[in-house]
């Protein structure tokens, strides 16, 4: 979830710097502050915070009982 946050935000960033535009505060919405903030959700994903692939509930594979195949 945090990485599709961080995409979000890159995008957003993205599109700031191409349409050269600060939406009239540039102190809060500029492109250094918006690709400072996607690094920092990008790192808080890949360091396992929050909900992540193979995490519980994520899509992985859970076995209740005995695991088949294991004779």
């Amino acid at each position: 979830m945090l990485a599709y946050i961080a995409a979000g935000i890159f995008g957003f960033a993205l599109l700031l710097d191409l349409f050269d535009s600060d939406l009239g505060a540039p102190d809060l919405f500029n492109v250094h502050t918006l690709l400072m903030l996607g690094l920092l959700f990008l790192a808080l994903y890949l360091a396992g915070v929050g909900r992540g692939p193979g995490t519980a509930g994520g899509g992985g594979r859970w076995y209740r009982g005995r695991r088949p195949g294991r004779g």
